[in-house]
């Protein structure tokens, strides 16, 4: 089974793609954290957990809504990360969740993908996305074949300064960083709603057609890199910067 969060379709895509290879149904985790409440899976096949990189660890929504869900049947765990350059030393975390969860690591893989993150840093556009995602192409599927027979994934060895960036840095990252407060709208809104749709954390609510942001944001970026509009902002950062999200983004 894969079990995929994702904020702007990066992730998405190579969850997929592992599903068309491995033959294995894709379960969208942003779907279930949205509704709340237990979730529980059987799967006699590998469990494979595909979601972006925050601050060069699993993010923690994702990594709360593992610990918080029943797993029976294989205790095989494969995680592949999106990224935008490196996932620092996320694989140790990712074995500590795996002992915490009487799971067997089978690895962990990193996938650069285009930057998305555009409360800090800017996105390729739509040309230079395409080559990025191109070049993907053959890493996502060497992580689907190991997935499909069995193997583990070739072991990715953390640098000093990537596990500097995940010991360290995540921890101010959500600290300081990953607050709700700076997304606002333009006049360009259309109040169309889908946002408030997308938003996993149920942290966007539409008053008097606007959207109007409360206090569980993860920074996934989906409310300001798909609206249709382009209508949402992030304090002044994000201004005149490219929008990006996956051409095979489906929420």
């Amino acid at each position: 089974m894969i079990l995929c969060f994702s904020g702007t379709g990066n992730s998405l895509y190579a969850a997929r793609r592992i599903g068309q290879i491995a033959d294995d149904r894709v379960v969208s985790a942003n779907v279930l954290i949205k509704k709340g409440g237990g979730a529980a899976f059987d799967s006699e096949k590998p469990l494979v957990f595909v979601c972006p990189t925050y601050a060069w660890r699993i993010p923690r929504v994702f990594e709360s809504f593992i610990r918080e869900t029943r797993f029976s049947g294989s205790k095989k765990a494969y995680f592949v990360l999106t990224c935008g350059s490196e996932t620092g030393a996320a694989a140790a975390y990712a074995a500590r969740l795996c002992a915490d969860m009487g799971f067997e690591l089978m690895g962990l893989i990193s996938v650069v993908m285009p930057e998305n993150y555009i409360a800090l840093y800017d996105a390729p556009d739509k040309q230079a996305a395409r080559v990025i995602i191109q070049k993907a192409g053959p890493v996502i599927e060497a992580a689907a074949n190991c997935v499909r027979e069995g193997r583990p994934l070739l072991r990715e060895q953390a640098t000093l300064g990537g596990k500097l960036l995940s010991a360290a840095v995540n921890p101010v990252f959500y600290r300081f960083v990953v607050k709700a407060k700076g997304f606002h709208t333009t006049d360009a809104c259309t109040a169309c709603g889908k946002c408030a749709g997308l938003c996993p954390m149920n942290n966007i609510r539409l008053e008097s057609g606007k959207p109007v942001w409360g206090s569980r944001c993860t920074h996934c970026m989906a409310c300001i890199c798909l609206c249709p509009a382009e209508a949402v902002e992030y304090k002044k950062s994000s201004q005149g910067k490219p929008r990006y999200h996956c051409a095979e983004e489906r929420v």
